[in-house]
């Protein structure tokens, strides 16, 4: 199967991300055609800073390779690479229905968080749908709350196919088995957007600092405790073996154990967990010949797919251009 996702490089990558879909995507590495790109296009819809693009960019790239992406096995690249992706999605654009897009959830709560609306931020379905059209991908690995996202994609291929022949490939939503939706240090989902994400690659003092912020209930340290309504509980069975989650389990149950306990616990746990990544991103740091040498080549292989694709689009749709 050809698997593709993307990242945004719109911040530091924090451990939601990395439960919620970079561990999966690395595991469907084995038996399938994988594409992974950073999405630097989608990252301008809320970041106007230059150097942070390029640096949230490079830090994607050394964070999944750090990680344990394999560039052998996996086209790794930037979406700026196919230049052809923005063509595509402006041929999307003009067949795509505007209720289509009025109807999206991330746009709407986006908008109820605060964050300033764009023009680039509500068309997000569009280059989103061009990012997965243009390699003719199959399977396409979402957490159940981005689900809506592949079906705006295949309303977009049928309308597209509908209008202009069968050229494109309906793609597949692999949903991600995610232990449940991350929480944030505030009880919310983990998200950039909402300032209250733990990074994967923070030193350790700042991971037991972000921690000890997490939200609590203001239940006594006597009393008994639900482990599954606790925040804390939440992020440190994602770290913790079984067994050792199952004990923490009964002395939430049994009372006498402060939040505080376990906070410290997980900040430990999460240090660890990461160790052996934290040790080959500061290689890969050493080496950012390697890194762009990574991207480069991928950028060349994305771009060998996307082309047979966009030049069976251009002679659908009528578009001219002069030859190479």
């Amino acid at each position: 199967m050809r698997v593709l996702s993307g990242i945004q490089p719109s911040g530091r990558l924090h451990i939601g991300n990395y439960f919620g879909a970079m561990r999966q995507h690395l595991e469907l590495q084995a038996g399938n055609e994988s594409l992974y790109f950073i999405a630097n296009y989608h990252a301008l819809t809320s970041l106007t800073d230059a150097d942070l693009v390029r640096q949230y960019t490079r830090d994607v790239a050394l964070d999944y390779l750090a990680l344990g992406l394999d560039p052998k096995r996996t086209i790794f690249f930037r979406q700026s690479d196919v230049p052809q992706v923005t063509e595509l999605s402006w041929i999307f654009g003009c067949i795509t229905p505007m209720g289509l897009l009025e109807r999206c959830v991330s746009y709407k709560d986006k908008i109820e968080k605060g964050i300033p609306a764009n023009a680039g931020l509500f068309t997000y379905p569009v280059l989103q749908a061009a990012d997965i059209l243009i390699y003719r991908s199959q399977l396409v690995p979402v957490g159940a709350d981005q689900k809506q996202h592949i079906e705006v994609t295949r309303d977009v291929a049928i309308k597209f196919n509908n209008t202009y022949g069968e050229i494109l490939v309906l793609p597949e939503p692999h949903i991600l088995k995610e232990t449940a939706v991350v929480p944030g240090v505030d009880g919310q989902k983990m998200s950039k957007s909402y300032d209250n994400t733990i990074e994967i690659f923070a030193e350790s003092g700042q991971i037991k600092k972000k921690v000890m912020r997490i939200v609590t209930d203001s239940t006594p340290v006597e009393q008994p405790k639900d482990p599954d309504k606790c925040n804390v509980f939440a992020l440190l069975r994602l770290v913790a073996d079984s067994a050792e989650t199952a004990q923490w389990a009964d002395r939430y149950r049994a009372g006498g154990m402060g939040y505080g306990d376990a906070k410290k616990r997980l900040a430990e746990l999460l240090a660890d967990f990461f160790a052996e990544a934290r040790v080959r991103r500061a290689a890969l740091e050493k080496n950012p010949d390697y890194v762009e040498d990574v991207l480069a080549d991928g950028g060349r292989r994305a771009r060998a797919i996307a082309d047979p694709v966009m030049e069976d689009v251009r002679k659908a749709t009528g578009i001219v251009v002069a030859r190479k």
